[in-house]
């Protein structure tokens, strides 16, 4: 099995698994989905009461129940260091929450205005502040104030949506376009045609120029006049594309997806031997 990468920005990949099966590549997806640990906020503690601010009193208070606001701020997505954050159950501290498995958050504002989650200030390393600072969390009318403390620690999706890190993860088989010379009559059908440009073309002769953006619907070969086209799966190459939510960058989430199949194929493995 190899990866062979055709696009990595910062959130979002993409790359071709060759030599796979349909197995191992939905073992890819899964993992990507559901078992990359990244960092949330996990538990939220609402100051209640009169909250005094240059000799102005403001209640501590949101139009939205405290529930949908802790909801809000726990599909925020938080900086997350694979190296440096280990989950509450593996570390050292016991689950009491110490600087390797929690983020402290507080978040002090007075209305009227919007609180946004870039409002969210670490206790900590200013690096660890989110990266996404124009999310909406709740409207302060005047008078109003939100005074909160948050803890994020880490987690799978598998226990909850917020932390999944990865979204729009998807795999075709690789395609295989061909146009026969012979049969060909330029008459470009297929740039028409075509909904994913896959086809380019002049006067003297239409070629396949993005092979990887043909979804496989076959609307080149069904309007071609003269059947010069084909179109087939490659049954052992998968064109992958996902993204993050920038809580991990794609290359990391990717690595880290490799790294855990392999180790669980080892452990599989090796319990095959014991039996």
């Amino acid at each position: 099995m190899d990866i062979e990468i055709i696009e990595m920005a910062e959130r979002k990949v993409s790359f071709v698994l060759k030599n796979s099966t349909p197995a191992m590549a939905n073992a890819l997806r899964r993992t990507i989905l559901t078992d990359i640990s990244k960092m949330a906020i996990d538990k939220v503690e609402f100051h209640l009461g009169p909250i005094m601010v240059d000799g102005k009193e403001y209640e501590s208070i949101t139009p939205l129940f405290d529930e949908i606001v802790a909801h809000r701020l726990g599909m925020v997505p938080v900086p997350t260091d694979l190296q440096l954050f280990v989950p509450q159950d593996d570390c050292v501290c016991g689950g009491e929450g110490c600087p390797s498995c929690t983020i402290m958050y507080s978040l002090n504002k007075i209305g009227p205005c919007t609180v946004l989650s870039g409002d969210l200030i670490p206790l900590g390393s200013p690096d660890l502040k989110v990266k996404d600072e124009f999310i909406p969390i709740v409207e302060l009318a005047d008078d109003q104030a939100a005074l909160i403390y948050t803890i994020a620690t880490m987690g799978t999706a598998k226990t909850h949506v917020k932390w999944q890190v990865a979204n729009g993860v998807g795999y075709k088989y690789e395609p295989i376009v061909k146009i026969d010379s012979g049969k060909c009559k330029r008459c470009e059908k297929c740039l028409s045609e075509c909904p994913k440009k896959v086809f380019s073309g002049d006067d003297k002769k239409i070629t396949v120029a993005n092979p990887l953006n043909c979804s496989l619907c076959e609307s080149c070969h069904a309007f071609c006049p003269h059947k010069a086209i084909s179109v087939e799966a490659d049954e052992k190459n998968f064109v992958f594309k996902f993204e993050t939510d920038g809580s991990l960058s794609a290359e990391d989430v990717l690595k880290k997806a490799v790294s855990l199949l392999s180790e669980q194929a080892k452990t599989l493995g090796k319990l095959v031997e014991s039996i």
